[in-house]
């Protein structure tokens, strides 16, 4: 039996007459993964109203941090503002293994993390996007598939969506760990063996896909080559350069540096309506 056969387990409804959004909380088995996955889904206010409309979808990779950024009161707010289309978010829950199913799915990481990446790619591209399109009315087109991650979920957000852009064709990453590397340090070239870098570098055809991307200047304190910025500003701004290096043009990018911002949902929330009025509009 295919994973998008088998019977979802819903364990939360919250469902709101009138203007408000309908929230469900599932449980699917992952063949893949091998284990049940947590989704927190959401669906706009005309979704069943309005039955023969499809909508634009957006995956969260680390979906239950979306709950520390009022996410929902968020979204409520930029449709009553009439600032946000319509759309599906899916809130994808870590779970305990989230530090060997994040990563890149190429290979892990100097100290092994990240071995099950691949894996949860596997879900993600080939069992969940199924389900979806089976019981949501989603429009089915990459432009209008958005995949988004906090820190080491932005990164896996990011390979997702680079290795995939005949399904993402939007991809938001909220501080992500680019820092990721297949070895240690290298103190005579401290940017080198990055993982996320090497990847997009050796990419021949360049995917056509848009990429959102956001900074705290107080992410972190580290600056390991020493030049005064941050690394993970550092290593963000790295990955832009590659891919325009590959000829990703200046107006599929977008980078949003927060002043003072952290690495934390507070900060990550705050970014959050820029990143689904560019992305999805």
């Amino acid at each position: 039996m295919k994973f998008w056969q088998k019977p979802a387990k819903a364990i939360r409804h919250v469902f709101q007459q009138g203007n408000s959004l309908a929230q469900t909380s599932i449980e699917l088995f992952s063949t893949a993964l091998n284990r049940d996955v947590r989704l927190d889904i959401c669906t706009p206010p005309d979704y069943n109203r309005n039955r023969n409309r499809e909508y634009r979808l957006v995956l969260f990779n680390d979906g239950q941090d979306l709950s520390r950024m009022d996410f929902i009161p968020m979204l409520e707010k930029l449709y009553t503002e009439k600032t946000l289309l319509p759309l599906i978010t899916v809130g994808i829950h870590a779970s305990h293994d989230r530090l060997r199913e994040y990563g890149t799915a190429r290979q892990p990481d100097y100290k092994g993390r990240g071995h099950l990446a691949a894996a949860y790619t596997r879900f993600v591209v080939e069992e969940l996007m199924p389900y979806l399109s089976r019981h949501y009315r989603i429009a089915g087109v990459p432009e209008q598939q958005a995949i988004a991650g906090f820190s080491l979920g932005g990164l896996s957000a990011f390979d997702i969506a680079w290795a995939n852009p005949d399904v993402f064709g939007v991809c938001g990453v909220f501080s992500g760990s680019f820092w990721w590397r297949w070895s240690d340090v290298l103190p005579e070239d401290p940017d080198a063996v990055r993982i996320m870098h090497d990847i997009v570098n050796q990419t021949q055809e360049i995917p056509d896909a848009r990429y959102w991307f956001q900074c705290g200047t107080l992410d972190e304190t580290d600056d390991r080559n020493g030049n005064g910025i941050i690394d993970s500003i550092d290593d963000t701004q790295d990955i832009i350069r590659a891919i325009r290096a590959k000829g990703v043009q200046e107006q599929a990018i977008r980078y949003l540096e927060i002043p003072g911002g952290r690495h934390e949902p507070h900060t990550w929330g705050m970014a959050m309506p820029d990143f689904l009025r560019w992305g999805l509009q």
